[in-house]
């Protein structure tokens, strides 16, 4: 089996960053009053700037997914790489801009490249490192020399309050304030981004590479509920119906194609489901300790849940200190299947790194509880 590595990690960020105070202005009101949500999630979040592909006051779109996700992959080029030498692109988001066709034939045509292998990794925050680990797959395998994978989000178009006109038009204000918490709260929790990989066969020779020692991956969609979702309605069974089954007035009168999120559902189970009970597993498989660790670089959504998932670490048997976790939250938002690439950028490409060094990654995924481990190696 052959060795992969990431030789290359590049992210593009549309537009200027966004503050607090400015969110509104790019997203709009719903019913056109403030939200009452705002404050309590952001406070709670601890994200003080984000990206968003959309623009201030008049909430238009300046970007497509296609677009932020082709122009991040067109910085993987250099001296070393050109993207006529492509074999594969693997792109993942939870935001496409269409239903079809898939998410990666548009990057592609962004980028004008012919005769690649390419797959689409739908889902959440997973998808980003879905797409990863097929291109992972390919190299490892010997089927492929080269490839590239992909994490984006527009989410903002899907924020956007246009989105909730109908719905908060259908309801009374007085008795629910334009949107239900489960819904308003995303808003105030998602950003937009995109960030792309190249994995080779061989290592850089003039620069350090990330040597991809595995990557676990585990679902528990099968004794948990939906948690987040979009596109359908859950009763208080936890039965799902697909907007598809709904009439068109109906569909917007219940915002079906908003995100939402069952907080309480998430309160109660992310770390047990995404951290403890994985991280036991992975271990019994896996030999890891805290010692050779020297970043652990998590996906979470919030500041909220930081302390959480430290505690959740303990418990499953791999306790790590603070002063080794890596994140850019705060500067970046909460990107979904960008965040991975937009933290490892960072690591990656400002000198952080040295040879040697052992990158221990966590993206969490609440649509139905999963969760995927990475471990890396500087070479």
């Amino acid at each position: 089996m052959n060795k992969v590595y990431i030789n290359n990690i590049q992210k593009f960020m549309p537009n200027e960053p966004v503050s607090n105070n400015e969110m509104e202005e790019y997203l709009g009101f719903i019913g056109g009053k403030k939200s009452k949500a705002k404050s309590i999630v952001l406070r709670s979040n601890g994200i003080k700037r984000r990206f968003y592909v959309l623009e201030k006051n008049t909430l238009k779109p300046l970007f497509t997914n296609a677009q932020i996700t082709a122009n991040a992959v067109k910085k993987l080029e250099n001296d070393n790489f050109k993207l006529e030498k492509l074999e594969a692109l693997s792109c993942g988001t939870t935001s496409p801009d269409q239903l079809m066709p898939g998410h990666t034939l548009m990057v592609q045509g962004e980028l004008g490249i012919n005769k690649i292998e390419t797959i689409s990794a739908s889902g959440i925050c997973l998808s980003g490192i879905n797409a990863l680990k097929y291109i992972y797959y390919g190299i490892k395998a010997g089927e492929l020399n080269n490839g590239v994978s992909t994490g984006s989000e527009t989410s903002s178009m899907v924020l956007n309050s246009r989105n909730f006109k109908e719905e908060s038009d259908y309801r009374e204000l007085e008795n629910n304030p334009g949107i239900e918490f489960e819904k308003d709260f995303l808003r105030w929790m998602l950003s937009d981004g995109a960030g792309a990989m190249l994995l080779e066969n061989k290592p850089n020779k003039d620069k350090l590479s990330l040597e991809i020692k595995w990557i676990d991956i585990l679902s528990y969609a099968g004794e948990m509920p939906i948690c987040m979702y979009s596109g359908c309605e859950v009763d208080e069974n936890n039965t799902t119906t697909s907007w598809r089954a709904f009439e068109q007035q109906e569909v917007m009168n219940k915002s079906l194609l908003s995100i939402r999120q069952n907080v309480k559902l998430l309160n109660e189970n992310i770390i047990e489901y995404t951290v403890t009970k994985p991280i036991k597993e992975i271990l019994e498989k896996r030999d890891i300790k805290e010692e050779e660790i020297t970043y652990f670089v998590p996906h979470y959504s919030s500041t909220f849940f930081r302390q959480k998932v430290y505690e959740g670490m303990k418990e499953g048997g791999l306790e790590i200190p603070f002063e080794k976790w890596f994140t850019n939250l705060t500067e970046f938002g909460n990107t979904g299947s960008a965040s991975i690439y937009i933290m490892l950028e960072e690591l990656f490409n400002t000198n952080r790194l040295k040879k040697g060094d052992k990158l221990l990654c966590y993206i969490p995924e609440s649509g139905r509880f999963s969760t995927a481990f990475m471990f890396l190696e500087v070479v």
